[in-house]
């Protein structure tokens, strides 16, 4: 007997992950470029001329990137941004409660983000601000000496440091922690586990439920569960 299919839900869009996966691949590329330019001893595996192209490019094509999916989803931005940045009484708990990793007790419900995520994503946010003006204040200022301003350089290195100690922690979480890396599966196939879903974002999976059988009784389905639900519960629109 054929064991039965495994409930998904739809977690992030192409764009989405498209985005995602030009932030990790830029990233990997202006990290490798930036020590082979901070370490004398990688001048021998890649020149410094070639080193700065290949930082500058990077930084250039992930700008572009962000660029160009402003323009083409922006009216599906203010959702996804008002998921990451609300705040709410259980995501105060679920970042002040560490001790109940040690208990085992269920986390605080959370929504399509949990708290982490938002905190997270606010940070790596932030950093990338100013690693792209301090970039660019050190590219000018090769070309204009009244652009060199006492401390770019610091800051520069130092916003390096803090994002590469994030990115290891969410490859931890990604590939290796046991609990979280089905979440790696969302940002390549584009869904997630039911369950897991449930058990780690459990208002969100609710509420695009809800919202998946409202659609459906307006369509004048008799039952919510009807074959015809997951096409619109898999509504990529939702999940931007």
């Amino acid at each position: 007997m054929a064991p039965e299919p495994v409930a998904r839900v739809p977690r992030f869009s192409v764009s989405a992950r498209a985005l995602h996966w030009l932030l990790a691949v830029t990233f990997l590329l202006m990290l490798g470029s930036g020590l082979a330019l901070y370490l004398p001893g990688l001048a021998t595996i890649l020149d410094r001329p070639t080193a700065k192209a290949w930082h500058i490019n990077s930084a250039l094509a992930l700008a572009a990137g962000v660029i160009l999916m402003v323009m083409m989803r922006g009216s599906r931005l203010p959702t996804t941004l008002r998921q990451l940045d609300r705040f709410d009484g259980d995501d105060r708990r679920w970042l002040f409660g560490w001790s109940r990793f040690g208990r085992r007790e269920p986390a605080p419900p959370q929504g399509r983000f949990n708290a982490g995520q938002k905190l997270n994503t606010a940070i790596v946010s932030g950093l990338m601000v100013v690693m792209f003006v301090t970039g660019a204040l050190l590219w000018f200022g090769e070309r204009d000496t009244r652009l060199r301003f006492e401390g770019t350089v610091i800051i520069h290195d130092w916003a390096t440091w803090i994002l590469i100690v994030l990115v290891l922690a969410h490859l931890y979480l990604a590939l290796v922690h046991r609990s979280t890396r089905h979440a790696m599966r969302g940002m390549i196939m584009g869904d997630v586990d039911r369950e897991w879903a449930l058990r780690h974002h459990r208002k969100w999976v609710e509420s695009e439920e809800r919202r998946a059988a409202i659609a459906a009784d307006q369509a004048g389905l008799a039952d919510p569960h009807d074959e015809a639900l997951p096409a619109v519960a898999g509504d990529a629109r939702h999940n931007e």
